[in-house]
């Protein structure tokens, strides 16, 4: 891509140079025809965008590459089977750029761009044809909410992906937040440690730290745990940000027990905390990224006993217009007959426990 060194390190080089069109893609692999018209096609109706380093990470010759998966537009998009806001976030909107599901707890969206549009996104409908920010007079109108409503302890911002946001922007943010009593947490959702990792450096992990922001990211596969990322990673814990994992559970991408179990233990190495394992949403035109219920819960199981508590997440449903998260875990593994539990352990042994008061 012509790019030096100091270019491909630079953020702003990499936003600027993302790749968008099928033109692009064509430069550096081979397309046959049918494939370029696929991208084209799906391309001008869902928009798509690369940063130079994600796209690196492609392997074209393999078709189930988890990187091109995620990143490049599929036919299969077509298939409109979903909806475009199957969360209801559009009806949970109080003020501003709200959405609230919780009492104690809220989100502002601070804006529709992302350094990579994914393939599966929750907020494909927010994305349109260009990269917008939220106006300082929704933001105000957000904070203003979270001031007068006081049950409100936990704010998440995030978009899109709210990292795309400058410093300065997201220091008018924090401090306004920070200055209301009864919020007591602030957290930060963003994916730049997977797709753009070189926009984490001592000045941001400073101003997170100044604030005590968490952040959540998302890790979807071990091969996104690049050198880069991990360099990402330890500016932030070292300064001493709360970094967590929420996965996206995707068909043929990490739906395999193995790729699970890795992914997390390459996470928990370098101090990020596997956090969710989301159920994928029904998101329309992502039908394709679908999995059964039953193939998580098989995860789930296979993850007991194969590797540390600190590697395994939550396994959660979002119920479907906005009505919250629902954790789901493997039951064949208890028996209660009103007197007593009969628990199964990893390696199918069978163990008692008595209940202390039966009814």
């Amino acid at each position: 891509m012509n790019a030096s060194e100091k270019d491909w390190n630079n953020p702003k080089w990499q936003l600027k140079n993302r790749i968008s069109d099928v033109d692009e893609i064509s430069k550096y692999t081979n397309l046959t025809d049918e494939e370029y018209e696929n991208i084209k096609n799906v391309g001008e109706k869902y928009r798509f965008a690369i940063t130079p380093y994600y796209f690196s990470l492609i392997d074209f010759d393999n078709p189930t590459c988890p990187i091109k998966l995620q990143s490049i537009p599929d036919i299969k998009e077509f298939n409109e089977f979903g909806q475009l806001d199957p969360m209801n976030e559009e009806q949970s909107n109080p003020s501003g750029k709200i959405t609230r599901r919780y009492p104690n707890k809220l989100i502002i969206n601070v804006t529709n761009a992302c350094p990579m549009y994914c393939r599966h996104c929750q907020r494909r409908r927010l994305i349109g044809n260009a990269d917008k920010n939220t106006s300082k007079k929704y933001i105000d109108e957000s904070i203003e909410f979270i001031k007068n409503n006081p049950t409100i302890r936990e704010v998440l911002v995030t978009g899109g992906d709210a990292l795309l946001l400058s410093n300065k922007r997201l220091e008018y943010i924090f401090n306004k937040l920070s200055s209301i009593d009864h919020v007591e947490i602030i957290r930060i959702g963003t994916r730049t440690l997977v797709t753009l990792p070189f926009r984490i450096d001592n000045e941001l992990a400073s101003l997170l730290r100044k604030y005590k922001v968490q952040l959540s990211t998302q890790f979807n596969h071990a091969c996104e745990i690049t050198p880069e990322a991990v360099r990402a990673i330890e500016i932030l814990v070292d300064h001493g940000v709360l970094v967590r994992n929420q996965m996206v559970l995707l068909h043929n991408i990490n739906d395999d027990k193995y790729c699970i179990q890795k992914t997390n233990e390459e996470l928990q190495k370098y101090r990020v905390i596997p956090y969710y394992l989301f159920h994928p949403k029904d998101i329309k035109s992502t039908e394709h990224f679908q999995v059964d219920i039953s193939k998580g819960l098989e995860i789930m199981k296979h993850l007991e006993g194969r590797t540390s508590g600190m590697c395994k997440p939550t396994y959660v449903y979002n119920s479907p217009r906005g009505l919250g998260k629902v954790p789901l875990v493997p039951m064949e593994n208890i028996e209660y007959d009103g007197k007593e539990y009969k628990f199964t352990t990893w390696e199918n042994k069978t163990i008692e426990k008595c209940e202390r008061n039966p009814k």
